[in-house]
């Protein structure tokens, strides 16, 4: 039972992503569209994995209460991918995240769940801009961010990285 929130939507459940999803994680990070899209992380093995999770994930759940969740879907606890707002470094505010396993693409999961992401991330966590970055050729991406109310604002650099990203942006609508 994990100490930070969980969320739940008409099909899914998202919860904080734990050691025990290592494997999960693992397939996740080595699908050709996770390579291309958001980078090879050097993850090859269950262990990597785990501590990956553990050195990169669980800080930043501990420091701010929020981070990477898995994404399973209600009717069979199957894995479908991951979501999450992430402290990114380079980038303004936070940033959210999606990534999902092959088959489960084009099933509507990565909206259902990045829309609550969003609306947590606004209403439960107190944040007022949620950012997005994506690479340029990364088409379905750039459609789903904007689907959520996201704009592209500006081509960026992150540190240390020579590819150049379309950087998106949402501000929390004020109260009427």
């Amino acid at each position: 039972m994990s100490i930070y929130l969980s969320f739940e939507t008409p099909r899914l459940l998202l919860e904080p992503l734990t050691t025990d999803d290592a494997p999960h994680l693992l397939a996740l990070m080595n699908t050709p569209k996770w390579i291309k899209n958001i980078g090879d992380r050097k993850v090859y093995t269950v262990e990597a994995a785990a501590n990956y999770i553990t050195q990169k994930i669980n800080p930043q759940f501990e420091r701010l209460g929020f981070g990477n969740y898995k994404v399973v879907r209600k009717s069979d606890g199957e894995f479908l991918g991951n979501c999450g707002l992430y402290d990114r470094e380079g980038l303004e505010g936070v940033d959210i995240g999606f990534a999902f396993l092959p088959a489960y693409e084009k099933k509507g999961y990565a909206f259902e769940a990045a829309q609550k992401i969003r609306d947590e991330g606004f209403n439960r966590f107190g944040i007022t801009t949620i950012s997005a970055i994506t690479i340029p050729s990364n088409l379905a991406s750039q459609k789903l961010l904007e689907k959520l109310g996201l704009t592209f604002v500006k081509m960026i650099r992150l540190p240390g990285d020579e590819e150049e990203l379309m950087y998106y942006q949402i501000q929390k609508k004020a109260a009427k």
